[in-house]
């Protein structure tokens, strides 16, 4: 089985593109295949990473649903069988990593058959890759119903400041509600003026009980490729937030 990653944090955090630094670490590593699985609604990872995306399971997963609804599933294709065409032209192939959108579900009525799928899906993809990197929202949605096989690290991500720490001890208490049971989970401050926690922070974090991975500086070149829309992620290895990121990885055995 691969090493699968959570990445877990309310939005506006740098959240998206810590992990899109994370998927670039990990590319060049070259242990193995990646996916990247962005179960983030409001998440545009895709442009993180540099990559386009046509369609997102969301929209599938729609589809899906209408046209069970409607009968116009092609004549001599069980639901399976259109389900397995569909959701294979979701997955984005890159030079280093595959990719998996997930988007978001705008219709109404049920989608327990279609999740379903959507789990077998993803199920059916895990085995072929090293690392499995799922970038999420602060609800854990996607992790709650099943969709990741089982989570060997989570990491919530944080800015720096003290509401920032008090979202994700909420979410590393959902993580324990749910027994999730993640081979470690850890904090990554992001955003810290030269790197450095104010005693503030340090003392919520100590508050809540939370186990800090590292802390990443205030990067002035993601700012400006977050202005410019140029993909944080292939900024140069020199890159400050880079080299902290890949400190903490190294660190946590990553």
């Amino acid at each position: 089985m691969p090493h699968t990653i959570a990445v877990a944090g309310k939005g506006g955090v740098g959240k998206t593109t810590t992990c899109g630094m994370l998927i670039d670490y990990l590319c060049k590593k070259k242990d193995g295949p990646v996916l990247v699985v962005d179960a983030d609604a409001n998440s545009n990872l895709n442009e993180v990473l540099g990559v386009e995306v046509e369609t997102s399971l969301g929209q599938i997963r729609e589809e899906m649903a209408q046209a069970e609804l409607k009968g116009t599933i092609p004549t001599g294709m069980t639901k399976a069988d259109y389900a397995e065409m569909k959701f294979s032209q979701a997955l984005i192939e890159d030079d280093d990593f595959d990719m998996l959108v997930m988007g978001r579900t705008q219709g109404k009525g049920c989608y327990c058959y279609v999740n379903g799928v959507l789990q077998s899906q993803v199920a059916k993809y895990v085995p072929n890759y090293s690392y499995v990197v799922m970038d999420n929202e602060a609800g854990l949605e996607h992790i709650a119903r099943g969709t990741l096989p089982h989570v060997d690290t989570m990491l919530l991500i944080s800015d720096c400041s003290r509401r920032g720490v008090q979202a994700v001890a909420r979410v590393a208490e959902m993580v324990q509600e749910m027994n999730l049971n993640p081979g470690q989970m850890g904090l990554i401050i992001n955003r810290a003026p030269d790197g450095v926690l104010d005693a503030g922070v340090k003392e919520e974090i100590e508050k809540h009980g939370l186990k800090l991975f590292g802390v990443l500086p205030q990067d002035e070149a993601v700012y400006r490729c977050d202005c410019d829309g140029e993909p944080s992620a292939k900024l140069p290895d020199s890159d400050p937030m880079k080299v902290a990121l890949r400190g903490i990885m190294q660190s946590i055995g990553l």
